[in-house]
This record gives structure tokens, sequence and C-alpha cells, in this order.
């Protein structure tokens, strides 16, 4: 066995971003979407509830996303106990995301310019994105009574990214592909503020209920958000529906990839005698004669070892390198990690 030290020029560190699609079975777009009646019909399910692409247990029955309502006040859900005003699920799972995004217990939603008491929350599930969602790459359609309405972030309009406690922030806008709608009528957001917030960094999106609960012409889908005190209502179900009805969900991920390659510089002079014990016999000497001046080898494997002679690393080559004192050779090793 042969070995040679690396060089600093040897080494090179290289970082490299890759996309694909958020979903199972990399589907670049969602168009079914599936509940769990189990779940539906218990109290959990009124307020929080798992999306699935398939109905079958049996293929990609994997949860996709979560739907979450949640209201500052806690209406549209019972209270946990009637001598407490307005602690209830929806107030609880409202404290939760604001103090993901906001990192405090006393601030206010913000969506654009507009404050909101109440939101409808879309959480990609964790196992299906590695690094950040895609900001650009988000485009969700809801349908209400034959009205559509496109949503995706604003990230290519932006200049001047903002930041809070759970990363970037991107407004979500009517339009596709990250740019607002720019037509006639309403400018990519409505009297009540942006559509949401996309949060690429924790995989959320928070959809403002007050833009939802617009009319058509004021560029809402009339949702009709139900927010009676101390009752529980099917608010997500009036999401999901929506969601449903559209059957569009565009979404991807993002995964830097950073990558180690090393450089095995083998000169003429090197490496040319085979460290195989059956090229010498038991005297020490070459078994063929003529390969004293005139050796040939064949480059197969590289080992990559530490300064303890500790084997950390085999790289394989694709086909067997011939070598002799008239050859050279580069090879170049790619680690991922």
């Amino acid at each position: 066995m042969s070995f040679k030290r690396f060089d600093t020029e040897d080494l090179v560190v290289s970082s490299e971003p890759v996309s694909a699609p958020v979903w199972s079975t990399n589907v670049p777009v969602l168009t079914t979407f599936f509940t769990s009646s189990t779940q539906e019909n218990s109290t959990s399910g009124k307020y929080y509830l798992d999306v699935y692409q398939t109905g079958s247990e049996l293929d990609a029955a994997a949860t996709q996303f979560s739907l979450a309502f949640g209201h500052k006040l806690g209406s549209g859900s019972i209270w946990y106990n009637n001598a407490v005003d307005g602690k209830s699920p929806s107030s609880t799972i409202y404290g939760q995301y604001r103090s993901l995004v906001l990192g405090d217990e006393e601030s206010d939603l913000t969506f654009g310019s507009q404050t909101s008491d109440y939101f409808y929350a879309i959480s990609i599930d964790r196992d299906r994105f590695k690094e950040s969602l895609l900001p650009g790459s988000f485009n969700l359609n809801l349908t209400n009574s034959g009205t559509t309405l496109k949503l995706t972030d604003n990230s290519a309009d932006t200049t001047t990214i903002s930041f809070n406690d759970a990363g970037r922030v991107y407004q979500v806008v009517s339009g596709s592909n990250g740019a607002a709608y720019t037509g006639s009528g309403y400018a990519g957001q409505t009297v009540s503020g942006s559509y949401g917030i996309f949060l690429p960094d924790v995989g959320v999106i928070l959809l403002n209920g007050k833009a939802l609960d617009l009319g058509t012409s004021d560029g809402g889908l009339n949702l009709s958000t139900t927010l009676t005190s101390n009752v529980a209502q099917a608010n997500l179900r009036k999401l999901y529906n929506v969601v449903n009805s559209a059957d569009y969900f565009q979404l991807n991920y993002k995964e830097t990839i950073s990558s180690q390659f090393a450089f095995v510089r083998v000169r003429n002079a090197e490496f040319n005698y085979s460290t195989n014990p059956s090229y010498i016999t038991g005297s020490g000497d070459l078994r063929i004669p003529n390969m004293v001046n005139a050796p040939q080898a064949y480059v197969t494997t590289v080992g990559m070892y530490n300064d303890n002679n500790e084997l950390l690393a085999v790289a394989k080559l694709s086909r067997p390198l011939l070598k002799d004192f008239t050859k050279e050779a580069l090879i170049r090793i790619k680690l991922d990690f």
C-alpha cells in the first residue's frame, strides 16, 4: 500500500443549492387532498387537521401538511373552563404561532400593514422538506362558490427581506411564482392587509382570516369564518374545502449541499508497482522480471486516511486506471455532507 499526503491546494470546499418538490412521490403540484375521518370526528380535529396525499394507507399516505385555526380571544372553540373566559384551543393555537413568529406573548400578528385577531395556519410536515421552503415556489389556489383566489409569496417583488424569530418573512399576496398580481382592482392584497405571511425557514404559512372573509369584489373569498365565543365551529373544514375545491398546491424546498473535493495527483514516478503479495516471490523478487524497469499497475481504489493511519473514506474508480512511468493521473474525489 502506498501513501501520499494531501497538500493544501488539493482540498477545496464548495456549496451548491438544490431544490425539489415538497410533496411525497416528488409530485410538483399536490392536486389530491384527504383527511382522516377519525381525526375529524375527534375534539382536536375541530382545531387541528392533518392532510394527506392519498386516502390509501399503502401508498404515499404520509401527512403532507396540517391545518389549524387560531383566535386571539379564543373565539370559534369551546373554553377549557367556563369560569375562565377566552381560554380555549383556538387561543392556545394563536399563542403558539405568535410565540413562534414574534417571540413574545404581547404583540399582535400583522399581515401587511393590518393586524388580525385570527388566522388559518398551514404547517408543512417536517418530513416533507430538508433545510427550508423555497420562496417563489409557493402557489396555492383557493376556490369558493366558483371564485378562485391564487396566492403566492412576494419574494420576487421584495428587495429587502424582513426577519423575525421564525427567520425570513414574506407576505402572501394574490399572484403566482413569487410575484403579486398587478392588474386592475387590487394589487396583490386587500383592505384587510396581505393574505398572510410565508415563513420558509420553519415551514409555516399563516393565512389572514380577515382577508379571506372579505367579499369577492374586495379581493376576498367569502370564507365566512365563524367567530362565536365558547362554541366549537367548523372553520377548519371551511378552509380545507376551499383548498380541496381548487386542487392546486405547489411548493418546493431548498437545501444547500456542501461538498469537499479532494484532488489526488498521481505523478509519473508514483504508484507504478502493485502492493499485491502475489507480485513478489518468497525471497522478495518480482515474479515477472521485465516489470523491474517497465512496471505496470492498475489503480482501482483511493483510500483516505488520517494522521493515525485510520481509514476514513474509500473512493472507487469507475474502471481500473492503467499506470506506468509514462502516465500521470488526476483523480477528483467528491465528498457530500
